[in-house]
């Protein structure tokens, strides 16, 4: 077949990803041509690697979203010249691929006899769910849409164009053209086919409901949004991509590298490593143990020894990496420094021993890793890097110190097996720069709360630093404790900049809104705007004890709501922190015609019902409102009723 093909490109900041490049050299194969419309600017070295992927690039404002992109493309072209090809291929940016040869897809599409087909298709839904009323019509996806000749010569393809209104929302994107096209051009007669189908899935929209069976079934597109969509909808509709990560990884050449460098940039963070299960839970055994290791490069470990005498449980711990290291330690005083030196020259493992005084107090461990090690971790000499401190936490209880300080070390150096399955880690993904415990959460009250007072200085140092990334609104992913592994080069914008002691908290205000916690919360981050990935990463005992105790808390949470599923739970919760926390009126005393217990049970029958109600059935609500006021009445006492 002749092939022509417009391309519906946007970025908020201008930049043509590598996946698009990737993408438009793999449609070449196909297509005779290739017209890019972007809607916004580019910048000079994505309109230069653009250009040097199509026939055309036309620049225009972003207007219209991708459905006026194709409009401009199309007109671009001329209905007459479209008339001389067989297929008229419409696709945006909004997917990545191809992950399994195009030509699969286009060898089945050319074997069925159809007048236009697409990548996808979307059920019917009623009622429409952009509108609320009516019914969203079965529909091809807009994302990739081939026309063939017939249609394309036809006047009603024409005039379909020429006649598209104003798309001003991405609701209207929907409504006026992409749940449109399909049926339009179906009730004039027109025949449309669909290779990945919903009625051979058993769900509206398979492409991005069920992500892995259809790359199990070598789909070659694969959905951006997942990536970045509300993890409560991936978790309401059982959007498995973790596995179809893993799919991808086992049967696609596909270079997984191209998704993390375009999603890091638009993402929020926690969504990103929520529907990306970004988690490792690594065995204790190192898993390729029956051959050599790796070159895992530089490796040092970084520790600010304030307390000598855990020394000798971080070298302990330390002895664990498999492969020689630098030793560089920090500490506050002559004394300790020559009681570090003599310890770090009798162990085998440490390859160069470096001990450093810091100059002031202030500030702890951030301190000493951003100003008196900045020289050592910015230069790339190193390639890997194990963050540690001595921790006591003297402010809490003790049992709750211990406890936070062994789910990080635990979850860094666990055995020497696991420190292997760690390294082995980095070297197998170089889009991972950072490893971190996840968030500890048992006996600490940092669940949907950890930016504490922190964010507003961690948005001013990310102005100061120029770090652009979207903030997690209210838990951020972060090294909490400050232990961690990592890239120096992910964290190169931390390095770059000259710290001051004096902008650190003097001793003992090691407090939250000042910049040591406000960093502690910026690392991920950093590395995300540089452009790597964030593992979470746990040993078994640590997965085993932190999951327990989080399922816990979340079903004790979830059984004092009304019953019913987490979003519905999310949203009753959110409408009473919007109306102020609200608390429920105690409950009368009892009436002298009813037992306290049945009369109880009433109430709270009562209050469940009218609480459910009102947020699932308004308009339901609204009309038995006198049934709650009459059942009110009843459980009151006889006293009451009477004005006593």
């Amino acid at each position: 077949m002749r092939r022509v093909a417009v391309f519906s490109l946007y970025n908020e900041r201008g930049i043509a990803d590598d996946y698009v490049i990737f993408l438009l050299g793999k449609l070449r194969e196909f297509v005779e041509r290739i017209v890019v419309v972007s809607n916004g600017n580019l910048s000079k070295l994505s309109e230069i690697a653009i250009r040097n992927s199509c026939d055309q690039l036309l620049v225009r404002k972003n207007e219209g979203f991708d459905v006026w992109g194709y409009k401009t493309g199309i007109e671009a072209i001329g209905f007459d010249d479209l008339s001389g090809y067989d297929e008229l291929i419409l696709l945006n940016d909004t997917c990545y691929g191809p992950l399994f040869p195009f030509s699969e897809m286009f060898s089945e599409m050319e074997r069925r006899d159809c007048d236009f087909w697409g990548s996808a298709a979307h059920q019917q839904m009623t009622p429409n769910p952009f509108t609320g009323t009516g019914h969203l019509p079965r529909h091809l996806t807009a994302n990739f849409i081939a026309v063939r000749k017939d249609m394309l010569k036809s006047h009603a393809f024409k005039k379909y164009w020429e006649n598209l209104p104003e798309i001003k929302t991405y609701v209207d994107a929907i409504v006026l053209h992409e749940s449109r096209f399909t049926k339009h051009f179906t009730d004039l007669g027109y025949t449309a086919e669909a290779y990945v189908d919903p009625d051979q899935y058993g769900s509206r929209y398979p492409a991005f409901i069920n992500v892995d069976e259809t790359i199990t079934n070598r789909f070659p597109l694969l959905k951006r949004r997942p990536f970045f969509h509300d993890p409560a909808f991936l978790n309401a509709e059982g959007i498995d991509l973790p596995r179809a990560l893993r799919v991808l990884k086992e049967t696609s050449d596909y270079d997984l590298n191209l998704i993390w460098r375009n999603v890091l940039r638009s993402s929020e963070l926690r969504n990103l490593n929520t529907n990306a299960a970004l988690m490792s839970v690594l065995p204790d055994e190192w898993t390729k143990g029956d051959g050599a290791a790796a070159d895992y490069g530089k490796v040092a470990v970084c520790a600010h020894i304030y307390y000598t005498d855990m020394l000798d449980e971080i070298l302990a711990l330390t002895e664990n990496i498999p492969v020689p290291y630098d030793f560089v330690a920090t500490t506050d005083t002559t004394e300790k420094k020559a009681e570090i030196e003599a310890a770090l020259a009798k162990r085998p493992g440490v390859k160069n021993a470096i001990v450093r005084v810091i100059e002031k107090n202030r500030g702890r461990d951030m301190s000493s890793l951003f100003i008196s090690l900045r020289d050592l971790l910015i230069d790339d000499r190193y390639d890997l890097v194990c963050r540690l401190h001595t921790k006591k936490s003297p402010q809490v209880q003790s049992s709750r110190g211990n406890l936070f300080k062994r789910h990080m070390v635990d979850n860094l150096l666990h055995t020497r097996g696991y420190v292997h399955n760690v390294l082995d880690m980095f070297h197998g993904n170089s889009s991972i720069g950072l490893a971190i415990p996840p968030i500890f959460h048992i006996s600490y009250p940092t669940m949907g709360h950890s930016w504490f007072a922190n964010r507003p200085k961690v948005e001013e140092i990310a102005r100061l630093l120029k770090i652009n990334v979207k903030f997690d609104e209210s838990t951020p992913v972060a090294a909490y404790g400050t232990m961690f592994w990592f890239r120096p080069r992910a964290l190169r914008k931390l390095f770059e900049h000259k710290w001051k002691w004096e902008e650190f908290n003097a001793e003992p205000d090691h407090l939250d809104g000042g910049l040591a916690h406000a960093l502690e919360r910026l690392i991920a981050y950093a590395a995300q705007d540089a452009g790597y990935t964030t593992q979470h990463i746990m040993c078994a005992h640590q997965a085993a004890h932190n999951y327990t105790m989080l399922e816990f808390k979340l079903q004790k949470l979830a059984s004092l709501m009304p019953s019913g599923d987490f979003l519905w739970q999310c949203h009753l919760l959110s409408e009473w922190r919007k109306a102020g926390y609200p608390l429920v009126a105690p409950l009368p005393p009892p009436a002298p015609d009813a037992s306290t217990s049945v009369r109880r049970s009433l109430a709270k029958l009562n209050l469940a019902i009218k609480s459910s109600l009102k947020f699932r059935a308004p308009i339901l609500f609204k009309t038995l409102r006198p049934i709650y006021r009459g059942m009110r009445a009843v459980l009151k006492p006889n006293s009451r009723r009477n004005g006593g």
